[in-house]
């Protein structure tokens, strides 16, 4: 049975409380303990603990160690066997930023330190996948690669989808899995180039600036950024960009993800710029994970709208051991990247 979100809530507080009462050997009375957005905060008088339960919860416990002024300690589930490693990722994520950062790793009722993962093995499409890239470029849609899925994209918006499977691959066509799936029921018989042709002109109708309210403009806000800044890449500062897989794979075209390009300046030093839209807080350790990934002796550039350049954000940016450097772009962006 899934449990409601207030619930969860309340049993991170109950078991944030019991951690670091017992490790501590303090009473849980005593304890000052709050909800904090994919986790719940624990104050003591030496510093703060959080016990996060997923890996984009380490902004918001370093945004309230920020405000607070306080050392941090973080909490995490060890990870079952097949599951992500929370506590490794955590504690990779950690390791970026200045500060007294520790990252506990939670074995039912007691706390280990955590070991930081290691960077995992980039996956590489199949040969038969790689040969179907040409059919997206001629459809004219923006091809990039992200674990190992290659994807067709209109302004940063996934609208297909080259898929593996033991027979072969194949291109499945429409705006996330569950859309490729209908669209495959209603429309099998289509050849893919006119099934492409279809998705590329009903997206592309309404994922324009200028078009009327649209379901399909508010989805993946930082891909169609992205799309922007590698069009005009000048803006950032960068001479070259080419579009790069984030940290964490996406399940859904619904998913909040920092969209990554790597690339370099005028001088030819090495770039990875993150575009992200809104108030993120998993943005700046999301982007330094990147960087780890990417090339960790690159300049780090964050692109965002003006609006969305939280003081938090720029805060967490410089407390990076190499800082990276933040970048806004007009509010109206979409009409074309500001400076």
């Amino acid at each position: 049975m899934t449990l409601d979100a207030d619930r969860r809530a309340r049993l991170r507080v109950v078991k944030a409380r019991t951690l670091v009462a017992e490790h501590l050997s303090v009473d849980p009375s005593a304890l000052d303990v709050a909800p904090l957005a994919g986790g719940a905060a624990v104050r003591v008088p030496d510093g703060l603990w959080v016990l996060v339960d997923h890996v984009g919860a380490l902004g918001a416990a370093l945004a309230l160690a920020e405000r607070e002024s306080s050392t941090l300690s973080v909490m995490a589930d060890r990870a079952a066997p097949g599951a992500i490693d929370v506590p490794g990722l955590v504690a990779r994520r950690a390791e970026q930023f200045t500060g007294a950062i520790e990252v506990w790793q939670v074995d039912d009722r007691a706390l280990t330190p955590a070991t930081p993962a290691p960077v995992a093995d980039r996956r590489v499409p199949s040969a038969a996948a790689v040969a179907l890239i040409g059919v997206l470029e001629e459809a004219g849609v923006d091809v990039t690669v992200e674990h190992g899925a290659i994807r067709g994209e209109i302004r940063g918006l996934e609208i297909a989808r080259i898929v593996e499977a033991p027979d072969g691959a194949r291109i499945e066509v429409g705006v996330g899995r569950h859309d490729r799936e209908a669209f495959t029921m209603v429309h099998g018989d289509l050849p893919t180039a006119d099934a492409l042709r279809s998705v590329i002109a009903s997206v592309d109708a309404v994922r324009r600036a200028d078009a009327e309210a649209h379901p399909l403009r508010r989805l993946a806000p930082e891909g169609w950024l992205r799309s922007m800044v590698l069009a005009r890449p000048d803006v950032v500062g960068a001479l070259t960009l080419v579009p790069a897989e984030p940290p964490m794979p996406r399940d859904s075209v619904k998913d909040t993800a920092t969209a990554i390009a790597v690339g370099t300046d005028p001088d030819g030093r090495a770039l990875v710029v993150a575009c992200s839209v809104g108030i993120d807080l998993d943005l700046v350790p999301s982007a330094a994970d990147a960087r780890v990934a990417h090339d960790p002796a690159a300049r780090l550039v964050l692109v965002l709208p003006e609006r969305d350049a939280h003081p938090m954000t720029r805060r967490l940016a410089a407390r990076l051991r190499r800082p990276a450097d933040v970048f806004t772009v007009d509010d109206d962006w979409r009409r074309g990247v500001g400076s």
